[in-house]
């Protein structure tokens, strides 16, 4: 995989920002004073608390590994906080039937002092033209806002569901499994979690391989959980004595009700039975009266599994967002599930991805080429075609929103080689 931390920013972003008297640089992380100031900037940019010192210097001890981008008043010195923030890494996409390297997009903040100054486009447009340099076919991120992005060419490309469920009303109605679910060792609990959803995130288009620091805060394990305390965890074991899956939650109580809810941080299951294990031990829990639980796929089985499917709330999101750079390198790195034979036509404000293209699909593969004299049979912009990658959107569905200009048989076709064997999902944030 490629090395972010190797691409130099972006000389565009960087002459339009020295206009403003502003400076757009890399954070140098071999200094403990420009690593702090940008990861204190980032907390105020997402109005969390301000973080403690191990907080801190564990943060500090995670970033290295990202590409770590700054916007700062001129002449300010080292360990200044800067005014906006972004970092990077080239991450592994699950794709269909395989993998793709992706530009992870993470921490992108702008200082209230400093807003409506174009420093957010200046920020992004510079990841992507970053991205296009380093040969990325493909970049992503999560949004807390989801108004922002789609300017930028990208799209909400993999939804999600939150789950509520009234355990009381919903019961419980599927087989037990031959395997036991046990509780872990908070202290082994990350590393448990590490191991199953390394290998759960290749079942699924849409998932990216998770980080230590993501596990050990999820866990409680590392500084910067509030319910640190509050975090349990408990694994499933097959018949064989094989670890097939985790689930990471704390219990709140419900108020004058001498009740519980379960919240559940993370859910990840490489088996059918590990996956109804886990949801009957949340669901059968004593003194437990409510279950929620985000980041789900939209096809989770959960509601044919309890007696009365209306006791499972599903609410569908947008979570993960992509964004297509090089048209044929991002298509011909996933399969498909049926012959496709047609041009697109791709329009992209910045220039990346447009073009026509002939896409043709032959045994699960694609082929791409330029076309530019061929008439297309659709025409759509890079966000439509990135919503459309990785089969958790409907082309048809698209096409009735006025997102996509083609037949309803050409729509229809798209959708049949495009769309998963299993929903996508992203089962965390970045």
């Amino acid at each position: 995989m490629t090395d972010a931390r190797q691409i130099p920013v972006d000389p565009a972003s960087a002459e339009r920002l020295r206009a403003q008297g502003l400076t757009y640089r890399l954070v140098d992380t071999a200094s403990d004073a420009d690593t702090e100031a940008f990861l204190r900037a980032d907390s105020r940019g997402f109005l969390d608390a301000e973080p403690a010192e191990d907080v801190v210097a564990a943060d500090r001890a995670g970033i290295v590994e990202r590409r770590n981008v700054g916007v700062f008043e001129t002449d300010a010195p080292v360990g200044t906080w800067p005014v906006a923030t972004v970092n990077s890494w080239v991450a592994p996409l699950t794709v269909p039937g395989g993998e793709i390297g992706m530009w992870a997009i993470s921490s992108v903040t702008v200082s209230g002092t400093h807003r409506r100054r174009g420093i957010a486009r200046a920020l992004l447009e510079g990841e992507l033209r970053a991205a296009a340099t380093a040969g990325v076919a493909i970049a992503g991120l999560t949004a807390s806002e989801a108004t922002i992005y789609g300017r930028y060419g990208f799209a909400p490309a993999v939804p999600v569901a939150k789950v509520i469920v009234d355990t009381r009303r919903a019961g419980w109605a599927a087989p037990a499994p031959a395997g036991r679910v046990e509780y872990v060792d908070k202290d082994a609990l990350p590393t448990t979690v590490a191991t199953v959803h390394d290998v759960e995130r290749t079942q699924r288009a849409g998932q990216i391989a998770g980080w230590p620091r993501r596990w050990g805060r999820m866990t409680g394990v590392a500084p910067g959980n509030p319910s640190a305390a509050k975090v349990r965890g408990v694994r499933y074991v097959d018949g064989e004595g094989n670890v097939r899956g985790v689930l990471v939650y704390t219990l709140e109580d419900i108020p004058g009700a001498f009740r519980s809810e379960m919240q559940i941080s993370l859910l990840s299951a490489v088996t059918p039975d590990a996956l109804s294990a886990l949801w009957s031990f949340a669901l059968q829990h004593d003194l437990v009266d409510r279950v929620t639980a985000d980041l789900r796929p939209v096809d989770d089985p959960l509601p044919w599994m309890v007696q009365d499917p209306r006791g499972v709330e599903i609410r569908v999101h947008d979570h993960g967002w992509l964004r297509i750079l090089d048209v044929a390198a991002a298509l011909e790195a996933r399969t498909y599930r049926a012959p496709l034979d047609l041009v697109l036509r791709v329009d992209d404000s910045l220039g990346f991805a447009a073009g026509t293209w002939r896409l043709t699909v032959t045994d699960g593969r694609a082929a791409v080429v330029s076309a530019e004299s061929g008439i297309p049979d659709a025409v759509l912009d890079a966000a439509t075609l990135s919503a459309l990658y990785v089969g958790g959107v409907s082309a048809t569905q698209l096409r009735n929103a006025g997102r996509l200009d083609a037949a309803a048989e050409v729509a229809a076709s798209i959708d049949d080689a495009f769309r998963a064997v299993q929903a996508p999902v992203l089962g965390i944030w970045y």
